[in-house]
């Protein structure tokens, strides 16, 4: 229950970092206010990325499995990503979606074989 408390306790403090990195962005105008929420979005994905590493070298016992975080994190810079790309068409958003979707609707598959 400790380790868990302690993950916990890491993930709030990574999403403050990663809303700080957004801001400081946005102060340094290599960001407009239109890019600040699918940036949190998509670096935060890359922290539950993060997250499902952890949880293959060191699993909780009741916890969620490395796969879903990853699946999670992945899912999470597609819809960041997404965003960026929408203000050039929606079409490249919707791609961007489906792909990811596919790709871990295939890995899916492969993992239960």
């Amino acid at each position: 229950m400790a380790k868990m408390a302690d993950r916990n306790l890491l993930t709030i403090g990574a999403l403050f970092v990663i809303i700080v990195i957004s801001i400081l962005l946005y102060a340094a105008k290599l960001l407009t206010d239109y890019y600040i929420l699918p940036t949190v979005i998509a670096l935060f994905g890359i922290w539950l990325m993060v997250l499902a590493v952890m949880q293959l070298s060191n699993p909780e016992k009741y916890g969620r499995g490395a796969f879903s975080y990853f699946g999670w994190g992945l899912l999470l810079i597609a819809v960041g990503g997404a965003w960026f790309l929408y203000t050039y068409n929606w079409i490249y958003s919707l791609a961007v979606i489906l792909l990811v979707l596919g790709a871990l609707a295939v890995a899916a598959a492969f993992r239960r074989k």
